[in-house]
């Protein structure tokens, strides 16, 4: 399974709601809380090509977006395939 980062905020709803999707799909995942710290914020902001809001999520280092982005691509049909190596 690829690696999947997760840029969030403590109080972010839709960071909650991302990260239930990946616990209730038993995806393992790396989250890093940008809320207090404002260099993490821009290097999140670097690698998801200017993606600022939280949510960001990567898969094997690919930005895919934030929770709806992620959503989608479960209802779509195509996170499990991107996550497979």
């Amino acid at each position: 399974m690829k690696r999947v980062e997760i840029y969030t905020t403590r109080t972010c709803p839709y960071c909650i709601a991302a990260k239930e999707l990946l616990i209730r799909k038993g995806i393992p995942f790396e989250e890093t809380d940008v809320g207090a710290d404002p260099m993490e914020r821009q290097k999140m902001t670097q690698r998801a090509n200017g993606g600022y809001t939280v949510p960001q999520i990567f898969i094997g280092g690919t930005p895919v977006g934030g929770c709806d982005e992620l959503h989608a691509l479960e209802a779509a049909g195509k996170l499990d395939p991107m996550l497979a190596e």
